[in-house]
């Protein structure tokens, strides 16, 4: 059996830097108020039946296994720590990722990888794969709605304990195989700070 990570070993950098005043959405029910700030926090391990009508989620997958972080596009993105460009790439469909970077770090003595999606195109022409770089480095910005699969702008950052095959990870899982997705997919506020 693996030793677990010793999250509380890490300095953390803020991935986006938020507001004190941001909104915290429950995406839990259709049609719910996404609240008034332009900053906002949609939460890990929320089941958003519903939400995904795409043909990409088939139906079935409705838990959402990252923490969504909303803000203006443009919005720099950061990089929680250091690390490498392990992957990335453009996943277009509509309610996909659109721009992907996913990186790769050390966090107590252990390989960790970070995805961060619905970025700007530009963010891809920023680093190379296998580029490395520092915590608090601008890794990319959020995209508008026209290049990040159609959602409103913000970030889709996940973390996984699995190496990925490229630029992808399935933020959205069926809600029957929740127990073995949040292992392989901590709770991103192990780095993000407790956001809600």
């Amino acid at each position: 059996m693996t030793q677990p990570i010793d999250w509380g070993r890490g300095d953390w950098h803020p991935v986006v830097h938020l507001p004190d005043d941001y909104d915290v959405l429950d995406l839990t029910e259709p049609g719910r108020p996404r609240g008034g700030s332009p900053f906002a926090v949609g939460r890990y391990d929320e089941d958003r039946r519903g939400m995904y009508e795409q043909d990409l989620f088939e139906g079935a997958r409705t838990l959402h296994v990252g923490v969504d972080l909303g803000g203006p596009a443009g919005t720099p993105v950061h990089a929680f720590a250091d690390g490498i460009v392990h992957a990335q790439g453009a996943l277009p469909a509509p309610g996909d990722y659109g721009h992907v970077i996913v990186t790769r770090h050390e966090v107590d003595g252990r390989p960790v990888w970070a995805l961060h999606g619905h970025l700007s195109a530009v963010s891809l022409t920023r680093r190379a794969v296998g580029e490395a770089f520092a915590r608090g480095d601008v890794l990319g910005e959020l995209g508008d709605e026209g290049e990040n699969g159609g959602w409103p702008p913000h970030l889709h950052f996940q973390l996984s304990l699995d190496e990925p095959a490229g630029h992808d990870l399935p933020g959205v899982v069926d809600p029957a195989e929740r127990a073995e997705a949040l292992v392989r997919y901590p709770d991103p506020r192990l780095v993000l700070g407790p956001l809600w």
